[in-house]
């Protein structure tokens, strides 16, 4: 079992703060609803005024129980930690509302803050409960975005909560949802913003040795061919940090100015010089 780690902790209790606060400052502050489980809270709270701190802990109940046996216990503890911080801080900022003209805006920014700290709460392990946990069973064995899992969860509560709401205030929390949905993914894939690196060039050993010297990155020679000449061209591929990007392109053009360099982005980076490096590696596990 992965220890746990105070970091951990302190991330997932400032995501759960995030969230709760942008729910009543934007959400129900703007007759605008959410989706999942804290979605159904906040529906009970439009409707009938029920504490959606409460609500949302008694709903998240039978889902703990199911994260139990399928999570494991670290993530469940994360989980288990998340979700009653989460309950305290909707209680907590309840008086917070900020009513705006615009709808527009407020869901932008209730998407936005739903997004950053349910982000937060996942990079670090964790999750708010409710469909939290289904999107991370979906990911954790299927693969599934977990952006995507939950929005399309969250649209099938907001399909529901027209019973309450406007079909304008239902189509601006899609907005809200979709938003946040994105931003979710924005900051999940934070921690891999890396970059992979193809370069074709005549002086090749000279590069590679360069990069691995002067960048402590590994790179991997393949052998290829080009289409016109029909000549056999060594291939270097290697993965950077984005902020290293810059670095990478002055050190090969100093080398060979004509060099061919290709740049993509790589969402997700693990292995020896990224993960399993432990003096680069994440001050954190998730």
């Amino acid at each position: 079992m992965r220890r746990l780690k105070l970091i951990n902790f302190a991330a997932i209790l400032a995501g759960a703060a995030i969230m709760g606060f942008g729910i009543n400052y934007f959400n129900i502050a703007n007759n605008l609803a959410e989706g999942g489980v804290t979605g159904i809270a906040v529906l009970l709270k439009l409707s009938f005024d029920w504490e959606p701190g409460l609500t949302s802990l008694l709903i998240n109940i039978p889902l703990l129980l199911l994260g139990w046996k399928v999570l494991g216990r670290t993530t469940l503890i994360y989980t288990v930690f998340g979700t009653l911080w989460l309950s305290f801080f909707l209680w907590l900022f309840g008086k917070y509302r900020l009513p705006l003209d615009d709808l527009l805006l407020a869901s932008l920014f209730a998407g936005a803050f739903v997004g950053i700290g349910l982000g937060i709460i996942f990079r670090f392990g964790g999750t708010t409960g409710g469909v939290d946990i289904i999107a991370r069973i979906g990911h954790k064995y299927l693969g599934w975005p977990i952006g995507r899992t939950i929005l399309v969860a969250d649209i099938l509560v907001i399909a529901a909560s027209l019973i309450h709401l406007t079909v304008q205030q239902a189509m601006y929390t899609v907005v809200a949802v979709f938003i946040g949905a994105r931003v979710i993914d924005v900051v999940q894939e934070a921690a891999y913003a890396a970059r992979a690196v193809f370069i074709i060039s005549d002086r090749e050993p000279e590069i590679a040795k360069t990069i691995m010297a002067h960048m402590d990155r590994g790179v991997t020679v393949l052998k290829g061919s080009g289409g016109y000449t029909d000549r056999e061209k060594a291939v270097i591929y290697t993965v950077v940090g984005r902020f290293e990007i810059v670095k990478l392109k002055n050190l090969v053009r100093r080398i060979d100015p004509s060099a061919f360099i290709s740049i993509q982005q790589a969402n997700e980076v693990m292995g020896e010089g990224f993960t399993l490096d432990r003096d680069k590696q994440p001050l954190f596990e998730a």
